[in-house]
């Protein structure tokens, strides 16, 4: 069996229930076989961004980040992570308009130290060093995991992030 390794796993809503929807998100994270739940972040709310005049408002977001302890690989803990999307009524990848509301999005953001960059999958996530909605609550969790590929801890991110905003 292979070592677990620290992997951290994105969390947002913007339909519904929110914090019950991540609260019961949470709860399948840590059902699925390999994964144990190390640490959950307190959610943060914040306003649906309208990418261009065109774009039809959303209701707030609400997101947090867990940080697991895995044996799967990154590929198949993506796979785990859209088949709890999909039990939750989230439409599959290939059935999904890009940047629609959402009653549950599950990103993988870091596995470990590691880089992936496949077409479907690329980790670290490749916006997460833009986001206050990821920064924030990883940082409150794991304030010194160094994003790969930038040599820059989570809190140093969060920092610049907060100053441009």
């Amino acid at each position: 069996m292979a070592e677990p390794v620290s992997a951290a796993i994105g969390i947002g809503a913007n339909l519904g229930d929110r914090r019950q929807t991540i609260a019961e998100a949470v709860r399948a994270i840590g059902r699925i076989s390999g994964v144990e739940l190390d640490e959950v972040a307190e959610p943060v709310e914040t306003e649906a961004v309208l990418l261009n005049e065109d774009a039809v408002p959303q209701p707030d977001f609400m997101n947090t980040v867990c940080v697991v302890q895995t044996t799967l690989t990154p590929r198949r803990l993506l796979g785990q992570l859209q088949e709890i999307e999909t039990s939750f009524g989230r439409p599959s990848v290939a059935e999904r308009e890009r940047w629609a509301p959402r009653v549950l999005d599950l990103d993988l953001l870091l596995y470990s130290g590691n880089t992936v960059d496949m077409r479907d999958l690329q980790v670290p996530h490749p916006r997460m060093t833009e986001r206050w909605f990821v920064l924030k609550p990883l940082a409150d969790i794991a304030p010194g995991w160094v994003v790969p590929g930038t040599g820059r801890t989570v809190t140093s991110w969060l920092s610049e992030v907060e100053q441009h905003a």
